[in-house]
């Protein structure tokens, strides 16, 4: 579904991302993980248009996106939430989903943005009447809307960014619980980046390891715990909780 080859992008001399390549097949879950300022921010910026690329290629579905803007990358059929949600606060839970949704189409329609903000919001648990208001959310109440602003662009491949943030261990089991449940229902290929180590290893599929731009693992979980430059970088101390977590997925 996804293949980005010699991924590169610098910030004035400074290489944020450095000759990343890897591929996403449809239907897999795929954790990105490292430590801070390590790259995954930029790659997800870089695969939705936010940013673009210094030097390297991001194939979806066959054709190149790198370099495109936001909007026809989504246009596309590649969604994303973010780590802070920021909702239209004048706008009702319902309608900032259907705002999503009716950009997120190629040839834009308000019903089929109300249909799309019905079926995403039903997905993720949020009340689909069209009065309820955002300040009635709590923390795991706005990341379900990001995610339902996500789906209602009706993605093949999700980008998650930090789903898990700010959540009690309950709302993280259920977060995780929904993003087996959208690759199960829906067909979505999911990216998922999260620093909740212990939750990321009992869904995923694959992971990928970054440190200072660079790719430094890449593997089943089980492989990849146990790396010890991946120790070293990132597990440190954790290295035994998340090993056990890993193992319970496998």
């Amino acid at each position: 579904m996804l293949e980005v080859s010699g991924l590169i992008k610098r910030f004035g001399g400074f290489p944020a991302v450095s000759n990343v390549s890897f591929r996403v097949g449809q239907g897999e879950i795929l954790g990105l993980i490292g430590p801070n300022g390590s790259g995954k921010s930029t790659i997800f910026n870089l695969l939705s248009g936010t940013l673009t690329p210094t030097a390297g290629s991001i194939r979806f579905l066959g054709h190149e996106i790198g370099g495109l803007p936001p909007y026809r990358i989504i246009n596309q059929g590649i969604g994303r939430t973010f780590q802070i949600p920021r909702p239209f606060k004048r706008l009702t839970i319902f309608e900032n989903v259907a705002l999503a949704g009716y950009y997120g189409q190629g040839q834009p329609s308000r019903s089929k943005a109300f249909e799309a903000a019905e079926r995403a919001l039903s997905m993720v648990g949020l009340p689909t009447d069209r009065r309820s208001e955002i300040g009635g959310l709590g923390a795991a109440g706005l990341k379900k809307l990001e995610l339902a602003k996500a789906l209602a662009t009706q993605p093949k491949l999700l980008l998650a960014d930090e789903s898990l943030g700010g959540l009690d261990e309950t709302e993280m089991d259920q977060a995780a619980d929904m993003l087996r449940r959208i690759r199960a229902e829906l067909g979505i290929t999911i990216i998922w980046v999260e620093h909740i180590m212990g939750v990321l290893m009992r869904v995923v599929d694959r992971v990928m390891v970054l440190d200072h731009g660079e790719l430094i693992a890449e593997g089943l979980p089980t492989d990849v715990v146990g790396d010890p430059r991946v120790i070293e970088v990132y597990l440190g101390s954790d290295a035994g909780a998340v090993q056990a977590a890993a193992a319970e997925r496998q």
